[in-house]
């Protein structure tokens, strides 16, 4: 997608969870295809979250805007019900209509600890975990559905780690993070259900091995250089920009026929292949069937054919 290149103009979305990573990419793709995107998250300038990032929704408004859309920053907390409502009233005012709901909240980074039995976990850190990624989830729904269904035509995709056979088959982290990463895979299902006969589409959708601000500074790398993270880690190499996931929603929501997607389990790897659309190299990885092939089978990194 392009500024050159518009088909959602005049469309609307909400994207939740856009202050970095996959929120980021994919309402900035949005916006470079037309739309208004208005970007919800906690980080403001002048007040980080308790995630501590940098990076603020008012940025990722300004990169909206600056890909060929319009960015609208709204500071939300999605746990506090009253604060969606007034979120979704605003966009009721200004614009009418909500065309796009794309459920990116997670924020549980630094809230779970990797191969830690239950017992042993942090409960207040998995709680914790389990609220941002899944209640604020339903929220959303809850408050910004009604608007999403005055017209027929609306998509709705909730943003996972994992694709549903590979979540299926595999333990995710710990029981909270396994549990989060499931669970927006069926939310999917259950919003095909109740959206479906609105005329509106719901979907899961899974970046593969996100190279987002977080993982580049992990690996001391910049955008520019992150091949030199292959040193430590060589499976990085099958790694994508988060603007390859905010194309493939870019790409769904210009799709008149997504509806044959409805409740479906969807990557960016697999949706590039069916839409034509690369990562900002030109390349189009497949992550998720690399993990099975190469990296879950003890091969050696190499991503040919799979990029």
């Amino acid at each position: 997608m392009t500024a050159q290149n518009n088909p959602l103009t005049d469309r609307v979305a909400l994207v939740t969870g856009a202050t970095r990573g996959a929120g980021r990419g994919i309402a900035v793709e949005l916006g470079a295809a037309g739309a208004t995107v208005y970007v919800t998250g906690r980080s403001v300038r002048g007040k980080r979250s308790e995630y501590n990032r940098p990076e603020t929704i008012e940025e990722t408004a300004e990169l909206v805007t600056a890909a060929g859309g319009t960015g609208i920053a709204v500071p939300t907390d999605h746990l506090v019900p009253a604060q969606v409502e007034a979120l979704v009233a605003r966009i009721d005012a200004e614009q009418g209509r909500l065309d796009v709901l794309v459920n990116d909240i997670f924020g549980g980074d630094f809230l779970a600890a990797w191969d830690t039995p239950v017992w042993e976990h942090s409960l207040d850190d998995g709680l914790r975990l389990l609220r941002l990624a899944i209640e604020t989830h339903i929220v959303t729904a809850h408050h910004a559905f009604p608007l999403l269904i005055r017209n027929p035509g609306g998509l709705v995709v909730e943003v996972t780690d994992g694709t549903a056979e590979y979540n299926e088959e595999n333990y995710r982290l710990n029981v909270f993070y396994d549990l989060a990463k499931i669970t927006p895979i069926r939310l999917a299902r259950s919003w095909a259900h109740e959206l479906g006969q609105h005329g509106a589409t719901a979907v899961a959708l899974t970046p593969g091995w996100l190279r987002s601000e977080l993982m580049l500074d992990i690996y001391g790398v910049t955008e520019e250089n992150w091949r030199d993270a292959c040193a430590k880690q060589p499976h990085f190499v099958i790694s994508e920009t988060p603007h390859f996931v905010g194309r493939a929603v870019a790409a769904l929501a210009a799709d008149p026929q997504r509806d044959r997607w409805q409740g479906a389990s969807l990557s960016s790897g697999g949706l590039a292949r069916e839409y034509g659309f690369t990562d900002l190299d030109g390349s189009a990885p497949d992550a998720w069937r690399y993990v099975v092939e190469v990296q879950d089978a003890g091969k050696p990194a190499d991503a040919t054919g799979y990029r």
